[in-house]
């Protein structure tokens, strides 16, 4: 739900100085921004953990020793849900954080997300935490095939399996019992301890690492921007806390229009 519009205004204005004056900003997006391009979210009441499927939990689905014992059960699962992707579009968040970076004032995009709308909305300085179903490998010769390639395999009703020698194809999307990327959790706690200003757009901040990412900049005494319909245990730790991401992003993105490019990060 909205704010208020006089309420909004004056945080917002604060929020311009911030993005002013930062001369590095890190964010940090999860799964309540793409609930504006209509993809469901994982942990609201109405969330795709909130039910079963088939019998199953969702969260038994995403682990990697039951993808390795049952791809089939994954993959028919993962059809309704990641391998529709394409029909979904990037909404104004996306844009407002690709027009940031294109304004020179984003150091780093983290996001929990896994659906490609970063990308596709034009941010390149952009980290998928859990991964991405953009990549996908052959679990035992690594084979690599794109998402476009094993989407219409997915959407008939069978299982990719690799052309070079008949194994499983696995998303890069990182399953349960599986350790994160370690090149990206090292840039992460990076930007993080060294950002002058960290946004958090539609997370609970809950799932860990990546909830704990924006700690890093809050113990060094930075400003921390959270916007996010459902309260989050960092709440008392920020220096601004909005409510309706739509509201924001389309404030930002219509202040950023007229922002001055910054040509030089220093």
């Amino acid at each position: 739900m909205a704010e208020k519009e006089a309420v909004f205004a004056k945080k917002f204005e604060i929020l311009k100085a911030l993005i002013k004056n930062s001369r590095s900003t890190v964010v940090l997006t999860g799964a309540g921004i793409s609930t504006l391009s209509g993809i469901p979210d994982f942990r609201s009441s109405s969330g795709v953990y909130a039910t079963t499927w088939k019998s199953y939990q969702v969260e038994e689905i995403l682990s990697i020793s039951f993808f390795k014992h049952n791809p089939e059960i994954f993959y028919a699962w993962a059809k309704e849900y990641w391998y529709k992707l394409d029909d979904y579009k990037p909404n104004t968040v996306h844009t407002a954080l690709a027009l940031l970076e294109q304004k020179g004032y984003l150091e780093g995009l983290f996001t929990q997300n896994i659906d490609m709308l970063h990308k596709k909305a034009g941010s390149r300085k952009c980290y998928e935490v859990h991964g991405s179903a953009e990549h996908h490998h052959c679990t035992n010769c690594n084979a690599y095939y794109s998402y476009h390639w094993v989407a219409p395999i997915v959407l008939t009703g069978q299982v990719p399996r690799c052309t070079e020698c008949g194994s499983v194809i696995k998303p890069d999307i990182v399953f349960y019992g599986e350790n994160l990327d370690g090149f990206t959790l090292s840039r992460a706690y990076e930007m993080f301890n060294h950002a002058h200003l960290c946004l958090v757009l539609g997370s609970s901040l809950v799932v860990q690492p990546a909830a704990s990412f924006p700690a890093y900049t809050v113990h060094r005494g930075a400003p921390l921007v959270i916007v996010n319909a459902q309260k989050t245990s960092f709440d008392g730790s920020a220096t601004l806390r909005f409510t309706d991401l739509q509201q924001f992003s389309e404030a930002l993105e219509k202040y950023l229009v007229a922002l001055e490019p910054r040509k030089l990060l220093v």
